[in-house]
């Protein structure tokens, strides 16, 4: 009995001392706990059990790995040189985004900024992919521009004829519609399209960034379109009136109750193309063990296992008119683009990173990269902005009645911003001042492009007359036609480049591309203004907090 009893006692003192080992990680630095803060009101840690994986989406583990080509530049472009790079992990879609999944985006803003409505004309108009991609002067090819995007035949197929434009808008769509049917799965919001349809029209629809800024500002105002949110511990006074049944009680969700999920966009050139390679599958302990051309391991396009011996392990264009193979032997299996999911994932459970359709890409092109500015998540085309705030000191949303529209370079009008959105100004000089990590708004043309990096390097930027470039590249002229809109006029002089800060870059092989273009580091660009049958896009999301999932605990104290 006296053993079992000084068991006991060395038990429960080694659980103490575990347990107070354990607390000191989370103990406040000024002796408020968690149960003192709830008290006065202020908030308290959560149960955070971390952030989920996104629908449609795997997580990439960042790192390092060299950048650039591994075969003969045979096209002598010279932009893609090997550097070495860091990528910080983040999620990515599976597969490109598809016909069907574009589709619910379109039928939304029909729904939410019907174009029978002349305020609204234009944005629905704006989203449409051109179909017309797909006729070609000496090609029998006019059924796929009425059947690709909305026959059931091509449902799982990629969207394509959608430009760098159109693919962002989608990124920040999507973003939004994944932050809504949270809160409508959480009871917090009531479930929109469940009710009459003017409630999902025009001002009534949800926004992420607006509902984190101040729900107030969305449903014009109408409390009732809120549950009950998320409970609070303020216990109700004496004397208190009852809140109504079904009104609104508790309080809204905030960023720091990582309920919300972070914005969809397109993935930077460098994710994409370590995302692509997934050379984790060739790692060795902290090494790598050779460098992959495709993909996929080996040095040859055809499957090697002894099912799919010689079929092909992505869809591009075999050889001049060959497309798809002899029928029944050795097929790709499409003539055009096919199904996602047709061909094996790579390593980091992605399909089609090479092959199908090429995809856009969130940079700005440049022939060089720039490593010696940056070897860290490197990204060209950053543009810092801030809220725009009216006299009154309130943040300004994009109205609903008076929207403004822009023309961009192919005559295609596109809202300025979407209605209900909060509208973003570039930061000022004032803004920036005394920093160290950057000067101004505009990083697009930092050190390839910009003043520094012309004769003129010397010369005060604001009192230019004429900014000086570097590339000589198209200016389309401001003036307005009839009915505000930009004059559509060809440019007729001689240049020496298309490279410009509109120039977007997009990767990978297509169905219509040859075999050298399905190795990840290489690199193409279009003005971001323009569509193809060829290039599709996929969306990317942050990983917050720790690298991958399974992260190391954090160590006791040794008090």
């Amino acid at each position: 009995m006296k053993l079992f009893l000084k068991l006991t006692v060395i038990a429960v003192t080694l659980a103490g001392l575990i347990s107070c080992g354990g607390k000191s990680n989370n103990a406040s630095l000024t002796g408020w706990g968690a149960k003192d803060k709830a008290a006065g009101g202020f908030s308290t840690p959560k149960q955070y059990k971390g952030q989920k994986t996104p629908p449609g989406m795997v997580l990439v583990e960042g790192g390092t790995f060299t950048m650039g080509h591994v075969q003969d530049d045979v096209m002598f472009d010279w932009n893609t040189t090997p550097q070495k790079q860091q990528v910080r992990s983040f999620y990515m879609d599976e597969t490109e985004v598809t016909n069907q999944e574009y589709i619910f985006y379109l039928e939304w803003l029909e729904k939410v900024f019907p174009p029978h409505n002349e305020n609204y004309k234009y944005i629905y108009q704006s989203a449409l992919p051109d179909t017309l991609v797909w006729r070609n002067r000496l090609g029998f090819n006019e059924s796929l521009t009425e059947t690709y995007l909305r026959h059931p035949s091509y449902s799982d197929y990629p969207v394509v004829g959608i430009s760098w434009v159109q693919a962002t808008d989608y990124c920040k769509w999507r973003t939004d519609r994944l932050n809504e049917k949270i809160l409508m799965d959480k009871g917090i919001i009531k479930n929109l399209f469940s009710l009459d349809s003017l409630r999902v029209e025009g001002k009534d629809h949800f926004v992420t960034d607006t509902y984190l800024l101040n729900p107030n500002y969305m449903f014009d105002g109408d409390s009732t379109i809120y549950n009950k949110g998320l409970p609070t511990k303020q216990v109700r006074k004496r004397g208190d009136p009852r809140p109504q049944r079904g009104a609104f009680s508790g309080r809204h969700v905030k960023t720091s109750d990582g309920i919300l999920m972070p914005k969809f966009r397109l993935p930077t050139e460098t994710e994409w193309e370590f995302a692509a390679k997934a050379l984790s599958e060739n790692r060795e302990y902290n090494d790598l063990r050779g460098r992959k051309k495709f993909p996929w391991n080996g040095r040859y396009t055809r499957n090697k296992s002894n099912k799919y011996r010689g079929d092909q392990l992505a869809n591009f264009k075999l050889g001049k008119g060959d497309y798809s193979g002899i029928a029944g032997w050795s097929n790709d299996g499409a003539d055009i683009t096919i199904s996602v999911r047709s061909y094996p994932p790579n390593a980091n459970g992605l399909f089609d990173m090479a092959g199908n359709v090429a995809e856009w890409v969130a940079d700005v092109y440049r022939p060089i990269i720039d490593t010696e500015a940056n070897d860290f998540n490197y990204y060209r085309g950053n543009t810092f902005s801030k809220p725009k705030i009216d006299r009154e000191g309130k943040v300004v949303i994009a109205d609903y009645t008076t929207i403004d529209y822009d023309t961009l370079d192919n005559g295609k009008i596109i809202p300025a911003d979407q209605p209900g959105n909060i509208i973003y100004i570039p930061i000022t000089k004032r803004d920036a001042f005394m920093r160290n990590n950057y000067e101004k708004s505009y990083n697009v043309d930092y050190r390839d492009g910009d003043l520094a990096s012309t004769q003129e390097y010397e010369e005060d930027e604001d009192e230019l007359e004429t900014q000086p470039r570097m590339y000589n590249h198209p200016i389309i002229p401001k003036e307005l036609g009839e009915g505000g809109m930009r004059r559509q006029i060809y440019d007729n002089k001689t240049r020496r480049t298309l490279v410009s800060d509109k120039t977007r870059v997009y990767k990978g092989g297509s169905w219509m591309d040859r075999e050298y273009w399905l190795d990840p580091a290489q690199r193409r660009y279009l003005p971001q203004y323009s569509a193809t049958s060829f290039i599709g896009f996929r969306c990317a999301m942050d990983r917050l907090g720790a690298m991958k999932e399974d992260n190391r605990k954090p160590y006791p104290s040794k008090k």
